[in-house]
């Protein structure tokens, strides 16, 4: 079961022609995932594959199909007005996987956010995927099963890793979220973590964080108090030196909160079972999950 999206969800791809697409979207349509319609201005009334409509404007677009989410993979100059396009829109989902988009364009789209009906995954993010029914972005499909552990990360490739060592011992995934390492994103942690503390088909939650900003600080603080289900985690950059940028825009000791010990302590107190090296996430999860012992890889 997922959070946000099922198989049934009707797709938009904003930069349907672009290079990113050619190659992200023959295998999103092999996993299962429906599209519908593509965006590229100066190209409406034309076809991408000679199957699926192309449109100008979004606007076009969701008036002829029933649209739930909406894949953007466009250059980063181009992105924010891509996001706000979908907002205005108004369409429920929105998955921006770019990288590099400018923080004073993220501020803006940030605020639009607020007053719409939209959520937004990303931007720089590796999108979503509900294994066995639908994937948007740019995961790779053969490392997900079917199950009922919710993962979110703050960092794709991570994200990858601790699939894969789940699959391996047997334990599928009910959905996986990449919320994305800039400063300035849509869901934030505690966003994701609510989901799944809320939906009945999720029995386990693996967190992702990583150094920067305070939002494993926040999930810690929501996990405390409200979170029942088994928590496991961890945090990337425990050897990062301050104030330098480490992968992702947002990634940086900047602050008491960003550093990465910081970050673990709250997950501890909270009561969250934190893997110390991202080699042993799988390992902790069989600890603190009803799969104990788990399968060995």
């Amino acid at each position: 079961m997922s959070i946000l999206l099922d198989g049934r969800a009707g797709v938009l791809v904003q930069g349907i022609t672009g290079r990113a697409a050619a190659f992200h979207l023959p295998h999103c349509e092999s996993y299962g995932t429906q599209i519908v319609a593509g965006i590229r201005p100066g190209k409406g009334g034309q076809f991408y594959d000679n199957r699926i409509p192309i449109y100008d404007t979004v606007a076009e677009a969701t008036k002829n199909h029933s649209i739930t989410a909406s894949l953007i993979l466009v250059p980063a100059p181009a992105a924010a007005d891509c996001i706000w396009e979908a907002i205005d829109g108004e369409i429920p989902i929105i998955v921006c996987v770019t990288e590099g988009i400018p923080i004073r364009d993220m501020a803006r789209v940030r605020a639009r956010l607020r007053d719409s009906r939209s959520i937004l995954i990303g931007a720089n993010c590796p999108g979503i995927i509900t294994p066995g029914e639908i994937k948007l972005g740019i995961m790779p499909s053969y490392i997900h099963r079917p199950g009922s552990v919710g993962v979110v990360s703050r960092s794709g490739t991570l994200t990858f890793e601790t699939v894969w060592q789940l699959t391996q011992r047997d334990i599928g995934q009910s959905t996986c979220v990449g919320i994305g390492g800039d400063p300035i994103h849509g869901l934030s942690l505690v966003d994701v973590v609510r989901m799944f503390n809320d939906d009945p088909k999720t029995t386990t939650i693996v967190l992702v964080g990583e150094i920067g900003g305070e939002e494993e600080e926040e999930a810690a603080e929501f996990i405390k108090k409200h979170v029942k289900k088994p928590v496991a985690a961890y945090v990337a950059g425990v050897t990062a030196p301050a104030d330098r940028r480490m992968g992702h825009a947002g990634a940086i000791i900047s602050g008491a909160k960003s550093g990465a010990a910081c970050k673990i302590k709250a997950l501890e107190t909270a009561g969250v079972a934190v893997a110390k090296d991202i080699s042993q996430i799988g390992d902790v999860f069989c600890e603190i999950s009803n799969k104990n012992p788990c399968a060995q890889p």
